[in-house]
């Protein structure tokens, strides 16, 4: 099974070893305020008619390291900081959990193993990826990096941007970005 905790919703589904869907995709909104155990009652809902499953995979909006919570922005790193995530969802579900940052976790699957690729996630906020030869290389919150007028590139370009400013500033923006981040980190890009 795999499921990513995203800001605004939590999805999951059962995957075969080749990663084909077994089932669709199932979500239900992300609770708010987003505690540790409200989100943890949200992922037991959700999957409680899975089967067939012997492990998970979790992808998480922040940093997470050998599976506590580190930072959580888009959740409230308050209530999560220093959380041990993979033990209250092993203990849960009863199954392993192994768990990375969710554009981390998105970067492994689609990476093409060939020099420096970054990969960029965009939904309630903006994720980043970077890996070597297909090696995933240390994790970076650009995300939560100031990018204009006091505001990071969360602000700048997420969710919340993209209604407030319409799809043509926006898109604008997007371009801005891109072009920030391939003259800092010179990866190949593959649009999908």
């Amino acid at each position: 099974m795999t499921i990513d905790i995203g800001g605004s919703f939590i999805k999951a589904t059962v995957l075969n070893q080749e990663g084909e869907l077994l089932q669709d995709y199932q979500e239900v909104k992300t609770p708010n305020p987003a505690t540790p155990q409200k989100v943890l009652e949200a992922i037991q809902y959700l999957v409680m008619d899975f089967q067939d499953y012997d492990k998970i995979s979790v992808g998480f909006p922040g940093y997470i390291k050998k599976g506590i919570v580190q930072t959580a922005l888009n959740l409230g790193t308050d209530l999560w900081n220093n959380v041990n995530l993979n033990r209250l969802l092993t203990d849960a579900l009863n199954k392993p959990v192994r768990m990375a940052n969710d554009a981390d976790m998105q970067g492994l699957g689609v990476v093409s193993e060939k020099g420096l690729e970054m990969l960029i996630t965009l939904g309630t906020g903006f994720g980043t990826a970077l890996l070597l030869d297909g090696h995933l290389l240390p994790h970076l919150e650009l995300a939560h990096h100031p990018i204009a007028k006091n505001k990071t590139y969360d602000d700048y370009i997420g969710d919340n941007a993209l209604k407030k400013t319409g799809v043509k500033k926006w898109n604008k923006r997007m371009k801005e970005v891109l072009d920030i981040l391939k003259t800092v980190f010179n990866f190949v890009q593959v649009l999908m």
